[in-house]
């Protein structure tokens, strides 16, 4: 009995260790937007030069690749995707710190 409970319980565990909750914004994403120099051009909630993180969070809403596009304007730039404005390549941000952005993007951009 104790090993099929067992059993059980270690589908679970690997289950809810590769679950990841969505960054804090303000203990992990706010710190690497200021030292990017990404909240120069961007807000949370409303439009400065470009687009706020919740619309671009809405944009890319229950795309599967969401992440891996998000990763790749973060990285590289891009053009023409909210207006004219051509977002520049962010080549200092770490990919540890990349990631934690896209994660909190991903799941919403929530302040």
């Amino acid at each position: 009995m104790k090993l099929f409970a067992l059993a059980l319980c270690v589908p679970l565990f690997v289950l809810g260790q590769s679950a990841h909750a969505a960054p804090d914004y303000a203990t992990q994403v706010q710190p690497i937007l200021a030292k990017n120099a990404c909240l120069a051009c961007h807000a949370v909630d409303k439009k400065v030069i470009g687009p706020s993180y919740q619309e671009v969070a809405t944009k890319h809403k229950d795309q599967a690749d969401a992440a891996a596009i998000l990763t790749k304007h973060i990285k590289e730039g891009s053009t023409g995707n909210y207006g004219p404005i051509p977002m520049p390549p962010n080549v200092g941000i770490s990919p540890a710190d990349t990631q934690i952005v896209v994660e909190w993007l991903v799941a919403g951009a929530a302040h």
